[in-house]
């Protein structure tokens, strides 16, 4: 059978390396292998598993570990790999969900946390190779690896139950919906437990959920994910009739052909491979100091972070090996000579040169630039340097990150055609709109966010015209249309300060990059949020006032545990800020896949279901609000008003604030499409995100209800929280069709107050008056 598609030249800057203890390994496995009853009973035979070599597989990844743990991660890999093949002959061809659900429920026994839980006999190959497995690796490690490895394990083999449905309902998935749901059921995450297990190098406790920990998890899983895909189109898809596979969804999604499709996967497996390298580099020192980590420890988290990169070469390496995997083809471009025209340059280069240099200048600059790059890449020529030539390609090279860096700030974009958005839900209005506009100004007056701002160009971050103008009433009217008048002043006025903090950060931090303080500022405001009545200093700016103001009137109705978890919701989104600024420093677009998961936060969108969570939420039952279909819902929500949001903003941002944190940006850098063509993915994303908001409502929800056994008054408080889901995207897409927040008509009115000659001098300040006086040159023409 030919290949469906040529195999993409892969980047991968590190170098595969073996384990000298293979064919121990190959040895213990097999008989292990036996010896749990593995071989011979239906799903595989003895050469079935020396053709799959998961011993070479793990002598790859895992090149320095000694000979006693390479055999037992093999035996875990021989394991996890007999667990998805048994799952699919008796589960998924058979499409037995409730089979299929109390097979699963049992798994979690056999890998107690605690270590004194007593364990059920098994019962079948998978439950005695788990209970063995368990009792090999578990006692030598530490409660919190144990806790965090279980919850991995426990996704790997319960989410299979999402691959179920979508087999039974023969659907294929979002790619966001896909990426995210792919990291859980295809088990990179519990790779990356082992890979501290074989390292030896456990992550610290304490940092262990901290954003780069987790990114680096999550680009190491979606780079191990992505690249099997590539690998297993041909028996998924075409021999076993699987949907879970990024090349499919993307055919389907994009309508492309499969070698297209397979393009694009690989340049996202490429983007999230580039992603773990910024986030090691970039994310991880400060994080060391933040929390003073010990020498010792910072060497764990380097070990780990190394572990991770053997598993992708060795991964690699492997499915080029392996009999399970299609596998011709594919060496990264090995042998051909780059030829590289100055066409082929990015765009914004040769724009950006030819408004420096002038348009012959600016010809020239970029053929010596196309040909320097060349002889870079093809290396040297001549008698004796054929075996120091680099011989690869651009694609295998990740020349394509280039991009993310060269974007040119506060290009003239014009207004953007909205396309038709898909919206069945219908907005209701609260009737004490009228009193919560007037709150919203009131608010923002007596908090001083109507005042000047030191070193601010202009003076003031707002004023009251743009407070009316934005009018988050109309907004908060709309998301919560049964609050009562008080209820909706305090979500009139979280909106409110969400907003202000958004537009406080790049204009106070963003135009001189003074990360360090933007993150004083931002450790600053967990002050104003005390959980169990501590003191707090006097707020210092509007930002803490504001805060503190709007903090004491929603938790006074709260208990302790609530406000920490409403606390730890609002962090999330003003740490988001901070993550914006540092891409602003570094110029860089972010990867796709981050934006989209930072974006729900950049946005409020957590914050504000979070709020509802803990004010309206306290009769559903926590395994329920925190159930993947609830979680499914709310994600599908956030990201079809964030788009929706980025889709209304793109002028403000791209041309009057010169951002680059905006869905349609960041398609139009990673597609290589322009503008027109990223707004409608943008929107076919949203319309995909709502389809799996009903979907999720017709398919997933009501078995939920009845597995948990909710009663009548749960039930209600479940539909009344899943009616204000509907709300929420209804009302905030009516709110954007109101707002004078981004017509460019106001958008310029606002740009010519800001470059009011007085208005400038007196409100920069001293030390910013050359600034000042710049810009008035600038605006003079």
């Amino acid at each position: 059978m030919s290949q469906p598609f040529q195999l993409p030249d892969f980047y991968m800057p590190h170098p595969a390396r073996i384990n000298p203890h293979l064919e121990g390994a190959r040895r213990h496995t097999k008989e292990w292998a036996y010896a749990m009853e593995m071989i011979d009973t239906g799903v595989w035979t003895e050469e079935d598993l020396d053709n799959h070599d998961y011993a070479l597989l793990c002598a790859y990844t895992h090149p320095d570990c000694s000979s006693e743990d390479l055999d037992l991660v093999t035996d875990w890999y021989v394991w996890v790999f007999f667990f998805d093949d048994h799952f699919l002959e008796v589960y998924k061809r058979t499409k037995d969900m409730a089979g299929a659900k109390e097979y699963l429920a049992r798994l979690r026994a056999f890998m107690p946390v605690d270590l004194a839980t007593p364990i059920p006999e098994p019962t079948n190959p998978v439950e005695a190779g788990l209970l063995d497995l368990w009792r090999r690796t578990a006692p030598s490690r530490s409660a919190d690896w144990r806790r965090r490895f279980h919850i991995a394990t426990r996704d790997l083999l319960e989410e299979s139950l999402w691959e179920l449905g979508n087999i039974r309902q023969s659907r294929v998935s979002n790619p966001i919906e896909y990426i995210e749901m792919r990291r859980k059921v295809g088990g990179a995450p519990w790779s990356a437990g082992l890979v501290e297990h074989a390292a030896g190098a456990e992550i610290p406790a304490r940092v262990a959920e901290t954003r780069p920990l987790r990114v680096l998890k999550d680009t190491f899983s979606d780079g191990v994910h992505l690249r099997n895909d590539l690998f297993s189109y041909q028996r998924e898809v075409e021999r076993e009739g699987e949907n879970a596979n990024c090349v499919l969804v993307v055919e389907r999604f994009f309508g492309v052909p499969t070698q297209q499709a397979a393009d694009i996967t690989n340049d996202l497996l490429t983007s999230r491979l580039q992603q773990f390298e910024n986030t090691a580099l970039v994310e991880l020192p400060p994080l060391f100091e933040e929390h003073a980590l010990t020498p010792d420890e910072r060497l764990d988290v380097f070990k780990y972070v190394k572990g991770l990169q053997d598993w992708q070469s060795g991964g690699h390496e492997w499915h080029m090996r392996s009999s399970r995997y299609m596998n011709k083809g594919g060496q990264g471009g090995e042998g051909k000579s780059i030829e590289l025209s100055p066409e082929a340059l990015p765009t914004s280069f040769r724009v950006g040169t030819e408004r420096r240099l002038g348009r012959g200048a600016a010809s020239d600059a970029a053929s010596r630039a196309a040909t320097l790059i060349e002889r870079v890449l093809n290396g040297p020529t001549g008698l004796g340097t054929s075996g120091v030539r680099i011989g690869v390609s651009p694609g295998a090279l990740g020349l394509k990150r280039i991009k993310n860096f060269s974007h040119l700030l506060f290009q003239p974009v014009g207004p953007t055609t909205l396309p038709a958005f898909t919206m069945p839900y219908t907005a209701r209005v609260n009737p004490n709109l009228e009193r919560a506009k007037r709150h919203c100004i009131d608010y923002a007056r007596a908090t001083g966010m109507l005042a000047p701002v030191p070193g601010v160009p202009g003076g003031c971050i707002w004023d009251e015209d743009r407070v009316a103008g934005y009018d988050f009433a109309e907004c908060s009217a709309r998301l919560h249309p049964d609050a009562t008048g008080p209820e909706l002043d305090v979500s009139s006025a979280w909106l409110t300060w969400g907003t202000y903090g958004d537009d406080y950060f790049p204009v106070v931090f963003g135009a001189t990059r003074n990360f360090a303080a933007a993150k004083l500022q931002n450790d600053r405001l967990s002050l104003f949020m005390p959980v169990d009545g501590q003191p707090t200093p006097p707020p210092a700016n509007p930002l803490e006032a504001g805060l503190l103001d709007v903090w004491l009137r929603t938790v006074a109705g709260l208990d302790v545990e609530a406000r920490k978890v409403f606390r730890k919701s609002v962090e999330d989104m003003t740490a988001s800020w901070l993550w914006e600024l540092m891409n602003q420093t570094q110029h860089r677009v972010p990867d796709p896949v981050d934006y989209v998961e930072m974006r729900r936060r950049t946005f409020g969108s957590d914050m504000t279901m979070n709020l509802a969570r803990v004010t309206k939420g306290g009769k559903i039952p926590r395994e329920v609000l925190l159930s993947r279909p609830l979680r499914g819902l709310e994600d599908s929500a956030q990201d079809y008003a964030c788009f929706m949001n980025d889709i209304f903003s793109y002028q403000k941002e791209i041309e009057f604030e010169g951002e680059l944190h905006n869905i349609v940006l960041v398609l139009q850098t990673f597609l290589d499409i322009p503008r027109e063509r990223a707004v409608e993915v943008a929107n076919d994303l949203m319309t995909s995100r709502m389809q799996q908001f009903q979907h999720i409502l017709a398919h997933d929800i009501p078995p939920l209800v009845a597995d948990t056994g909710l009663d009548d008054e749960a039930r209600k408080a479940l539909d009344a929280y899943i009616e204000g889901l509907k709300d929420w995207m209804a009302g905030i897409l009516d709110w954007h069709m109101i707002t004078r927040r981004y017509p460019e008509s106001e958008l310029q009115r606002q740009r010519a107050k800001s470059m009011d000659p007085v208005a400038l001098l007196l409100g920069a300040g001293a030390p910013t008056l050359p600034r000042a006086l710049a810009m008035l040159l600038r605006a003079a023409g």
